[in-house]
């Protein structure tokens, strides 16, 4: 089984916060489109800017949100188990923020 892909419940499903992401992740779908639109009826740069940067800052709560989730949940349980897995799931904590930081 290629890790990152545990058959254990994910902390999120756990938490009962599924429906919040979902929504949140609704709402940012619903931004998209308006971006389309705003592109389509050629509104003013700025404005679409503003709308992108909205979005994009909405993305980064999601992003953060579910980070924070794995840190305090399978990072932690793994490195209380130790082994190999938890040098994995440290790794792919460590490369997820790396690549939050860059985007």
């Amino acid at each position: 089984m290629p890790h990152g892909h545990d058959e254990h419940q994910h902390s999120y499903i756990a938490n009962n916060t599924k429906g919040d992401y979902l929504k949140r992740l609704r709402r940012i779908e619903g931004q998209a489109r308006g971006l389309q639109r705003m592109v389509e009826e050629e509104k003013y740069c700025i404005d679409i800017l503003t709308q992108i940067s909205a979005m994009t800052k909405a993305l980064e709560a999601v992003a953060l949100g579910l980070l924070d989730e794995h840190l305090a949940h399978c990072v932690v349980d793994a490195v209380a188990a130790g082994g190999e897995d938890a040098q994995i799931k440290l790794k792919e904590a460590s490369d997820a923020i790396a690549r939050l930081v860059r985007s």
